[in-house]
């Protein structure tokens, strides 16, 4: 698969030593998640997800600033996550979100992401 504007964008921001303020590492995934924000409730994919927020992949034009609520599936516990957060920015391929707490599941350790989700739903 081609690299979105995104990733490109992310790509050269940090090959040029912009900084990147994310605290936790994020994981390229492909995790289909509900979503609750001001313009209604969708479902889209999340590109990648870390302990402290996700992007969402989505032509919809989401708000920046709003509160969210996302639900997605996990694997290890055979249900959904439901995490609340913050649209923090938006860009053609989607929108970037904080989470309003860390999802402590999610903390890479040791240089590896726990292998929570459930990927194929």
């Amino acid at each position: 698969m081609a690299p979105t504007k995104h990733d490109i964008v992310e790509q050269v921001c940090n090959g040029l030593g912009f900084p990147n303020n994310r605290q936790y590492p994020r994981r390229t995934a492909y995790i289909i998640a509900e979503y609750i924000v001001l313009e209604g409730n969708f479902r889209d994919i999340i590109k990648n997800i870390g302990a402290g927020g996700l992007f969402i992949r989505t032509d919809r034009k989401i708000a920046v600033g709003q509160p969210i609520l996302t639900k997605f599936p996990l694997f290890n516990f055979d249900k959904t996550l439901q995490v609340s957060g913050r649209v923090v920015r938006r860009d053609p391929d989607g929108f970037a979100v904080t989470f309003t707490e860390t999802v402590s599941g999610l903390i890479c350790k040791e240089g590896h992401f726990p292998e929570i989700f459930r990927e194929d739903e």
